[in-house]
C-alpha cells in the first residue's frame, strides 16, 4: 500500500459568509499524481494557501508524512528584485541542504553521509539550474528578478522547484506564461518522473497525460475519481445523471408528502417526531440545485461584410533587431477562425496589436473591413471599479442581449450562463477571485455584439468549467475568431487553421488544428531522419557495389531470371515511390490542401515509409548479385 504524504482531512475553511469548502477530505500518496479542479473561485488557491501553512483552516486537519521533502510552485512567486536568476533558482534547493546539514549533528553516521551527498549536491545545482531553465528559455542567469516580466519570474519559479526534486511537487497553474514547446517538454518532464504530484492546472490535455487521479472540489464537497481527466469526463457524468435521477424521485415524493400534509392538518400534528424529521431531510434533498449541461447560448453577432482584412506586406522590427514580420500578406475570410502560436517572443501579441491599430507597422499596411466590429479580450484586465456589483458593471455595457430571432436574454441571465449565481453578482467586484475578475471581464466583451472575436491567451485563469462554455459559444459564434493561446485542447476544439510564427519573420499558414499540426511536424522531423538515413546508406551501397565488382567472379553467385525481373522491378517500385512522397511533402508544406486531404495523405505517409524499407531491402540483397 502507497505511503499517504500528503492527508486532509475533514478540512473546512469560510471567508465572512461565504463556506468555501466544507469537511473535505482527500490524500496524495507515494508516486500518486492528482490533479484539483474546480470553478473559479470555489476555493482552488486558498485550498493550496491552507497546505502551504500560509492560512489557517476553521476545522479539519493537513497532515504531512514526516521528514517530507516539499516543493510549492504559487500562482505569483515572490522574489527579492535584486537577486539574480542563478541566486533566486538556488536560494530554495540551498536552504533545504543547510537545513540537512544542519540537522545531522550528533546523528548516526548513515545521516552524516546523507549529509554529505546532500553537499555534494549543492556543487552540482549550478549545472542543473542551467540545464532547466535552458529549457524554459531564460538564458541570462545574471539578470536581476526584478528586470523580469511576470511570465519569466514564474518560470524562473518552476525550475527552482523542479531543481530542488522534492518528494511532492504541488503546482500551482504552471503552464501559465510557458509557450507550447515548453509545456510539451514540462508534460513529458513530469511523465518521466516518479515523484508525488498535487496539481491545479486548466490544461485538460496536461491533465490527461500527466494525473492519475481528479479530485473535484464542487459545491463545497471533494469527488475522487481514479483516473485521468478523460476518465473523470465519463464517470462525472455518470454521477450528475444518478443525481439529477435521486433529485427527481426525491421531488415527486416532496410534492406528494407536501400535498397530503397540507390536507390533513389534524393529521400532521399527531405525526411523530420521526416523521417530520423525514420529511424535511426530504424537502431539503428535494430543494438541492439540479446539475446539467447549460442550453447552448446562439449570440446574435452583429451584421459582417464579405471584406474582414488584408494585411498589405506588413513589415515589424525593433531597434534591437528583433523582427516580428516580414512582407506578410493575408487576406482573412469571412468567419474564418484562426489560431496564432509560437514560442514566446515571437510576436503574436504585437500582430494582434497592429491589426487593432494599437501598435504601428514599420511598413506596409492593415486595411479592415467597413462592417468589422472587434471585440477583443486582451491579458490585461480591463479597468472596473472594484466598488461595484457585478451585476452593475455589466448592465453599464448592455441590460439585455440580443440573441437573434427574437430572442433575448437579460443581464442577469448571461451572467447566469458563465457561471455567475444570482448571490455571486451581487457581490461587489474587489471581492471576486483573480479568476471570477477575467470571467467578467470575458462577459463585458462578448456582452458587446461583437462579429470579430480577437482572444489573447483567454485560457491563463479561466476554469475549465467556464472554457467549456466559451468552446461551445465560439462554435456557434457567426463571426470572425482569432485565437492567440498556449492551450493545445481550446485550439483544437475552437480554430479550423494556424498562423504559426517562428520567429523572424517567419510566419507558416497551416490548414489545421494544433494536434494535426504536430503530427505533421513529428513527420516532417522523421523524414529529415530518414532521408540522413537513406543518404548515409546509399554510399554504403556505393561502395559495397564497388566491392562486389573488384570481387572474382568465381565467387559471385548468379542471379537467376526470376531475380533479374525482380530486381528490375523493384528500382522502378522504388523510384515511383519516392516521387509519391517527395509530392506529398510537397502537398503537406504548401498550405494549399484542405483538412481532409492533410488527414489521407498523414496516412499514406508511414505506410510508403514501411513499403519504401521493405524493397530497398530486397534490391540491397538482389544488388550484391548483379
Amino acid at each position: 500500500m502507497a505511503i499517504p504524504y500528503l492527508d486532509i482531512q475533514h478540512l473546512t475553511k469560510s471567508i465572512g459568509d461565504l463556506v468555501l469548502f466544507e469537511d473535505i477530505s482527500f490524500s496524495v500518496s507515494e508516486g500518486q499524481r492528482v490533479g484539483l479542479i474546480a470553478r473559479n473561485g470555489a476555493g482552488k488557491s486558498t485550498l493550496l494557501s491552507l497546505i502551504s501553512g500560509k492560512d489557517g483552516a476553521d476545522n479539519g486537519e493537513i497532515i504531512f508524512q514526516k521528514g517530507l521533502r516539499i516543493g510549492m510552485l504559487e500562482q505569483s512567486p515572490d522574489f527579492s528584485p535584486e537577486m539574480s536568476v542563478i541566486e533566486a533558482v538556488s536560494s530554495r534547493l540551498r536552504t533545504e541542504l543547510s537545513a540537512l546539514l544542519i540537522s545531522t549533528e550528533g546523528k548516526s553516521l548513515q545521516t552524516h553521509t546523507e549529509a554529505f551527498d546532500a553537499d555534494e549536491e549543492w556543487f552540482d545545482v549550478q549545472l542543473r539550474s542551467k540545464q532547466i531553465l535552458t529549457q524554459l528559455k531564460i538564458h541570462d542567469l545574471q539578470k536581476p528578478i526584478g528586470l523580469l516580466s511576470g511570465g519569466q519570474q514564474k518560470r524562473v519559479a518552476l525550475a527552482s522547484v523542479l531543481i530542488a526534486d522534492p518528494d511532492l511537487l504541488i503546482l500551482d497553474e504552471p503552464t501559465n506564461h510557458l509557450d507550447l514547446e515548453m509545456i510539451e517538454w514540462l508534460e513529458k518532464y513530469l511523465q518521466r518522473n516518479t515523484k508525488a504530484l498535487l496539481l491545479v492546472t486548466h490544461d485538460r490535455y496536461f491533465l490527461d497525460r500527466v494525473c492519475d487521479t481528479i479530485v473535484e472540489l464542487e459545491d463545497r464537497i471533494t469527488y475522487t475519481y481514479r483516473g485521468n481527466y478523460e476518465y473523470y469526463l465519463e464517470k462525472r457524468d455518470e454521477r450528475i445523471a444518478a443525481t439529477n435521477a435521486n433529485i427527481d424521485r426525491a421531488r415527486n415524493l416532496y410534492r406528494k408528502e407536501l400535498d397530503w400534509m397540507r390536507r390533513q392538518p389534524q393529521a400532521r400534528a399527531h405525526k411523530s417526531r420521526s416523521r417530520k424529521e423525514a420529511f424535511y431531510m426530504l424537502e431539503e434533498q428535494a430543494r438541492r440545485r439540479t446539475e446539467e449541461r447549460a442550453a447552448r447560448l446562439n449570440v446574435k453577432a452583429s451584421y459582417i461584410g464579405s471584406k474582414i482584412f488584408e494585411a498589405e506586406y506588413v513589415s515589424k522590427s525593433f531597434d534591437d533587431g528583433i523582427v516580428i514580420l516580414k512582407d506578410f500578406y493575408y487576406n482573412f475570410s469571412r468567419f474564418e477562425k484562426m489560431g496564432i502560436v509560437g514560442n514566446n517572443g515571437t510576436g503574436k501579441s504585437t500582430f494582434i496589436k497592429m491589426l487593432l491599430g494599437k501598435v504601428p507597422p514599420t511598413s506596409g499596411r492593415f486595411v479592415i473591413g467597413e462592417t468589422v466590429r472587434f471585440g477583443y479580450f486582451s491579458q490585461e484586465e480591463m479597468p472596473v471599479d472594484p466598488r461595484k456589483k457585478v451585476i452593475d458593471v455589466v448592465r453599464e455595457v448592455a441590460e439585455v442581449v440580443d440573441l437573434g430571432g427574437g430572442r433575448k436574454m437579460t443581464a442577469m441571465q448571461f451572467l447566469n450562463h458563465f457561471l455567475f449565481p444570482p448571490a455571486r453578482q451581487q457581490d461587489l467586484v474587489y471581492k471576486l477571485s483573480g479568476g471570477e475578475r477575467r470571467r467578467l471581464q470575458l462577459c463585458l466583451v462578448l456582452m458587446t455584439a461583437p462579429n470579430f472575436l480577437i482572444l489573447d491567451e483567454p485560457t491563463n485563469d479561466l476554469d475549465i468549467a467556464t472554457l467549456q462554455r466559451l468552446e461551445e459559444y465560439l462554435g456557434d459564434f457567426q463571426g470572425c475568431v482569432i485565437v492567440v493561446s498556449h492551450d493545445r485542447y481550446f485550439m483544437d476544439k475552437v480554430v479550423d487553421h494556424l498562423l504559426v510564427f517562428r520567429g523572424q519573420g517567419v510566419v507558416e499558414d497551416f490548414p489545421g488544428n494544433y494536434s494535426q499540426y504536430r503530427t505533421f511536424q513529428e513527420l516532417k522531423d522523421a523524414d529529415k531522419k530518414e532521408e540522413k538515413k537513406t543518404h548515409n546508406s546509399s554510399s554504403q551501397t556505393g561502395n559495397s557495389r564497388k566491392q562486389i565488382h573488384e570481387g572474382s567472379d568465381r565467387n559471385r553467385k548468379r542471379l537467376t531470371f526470376k531475380e533479374k525481373k525482380e530486381y528490375e522491378t523493384l528500382e522502378k517500385e522504388i523510384d515511383a515511390l519516392e516521387k509519391e512522397k517527395a509530392e506529398i511533402h510537397a502537398a503537406l508544406s504548401s498550405g494549399t490542401i484542405d483538412v481532409e486531404n492533410i488527414t489521407v495523405l498523414s496516412k499514406r505517409l508511414p505506410q510508403l515509409e514501411e513499403e519504401l524499407d521493405t524493397k530497398s531491402t530486397r534490391w540491397l540483397e538482389l544488388s550484391e548479385w548483379v
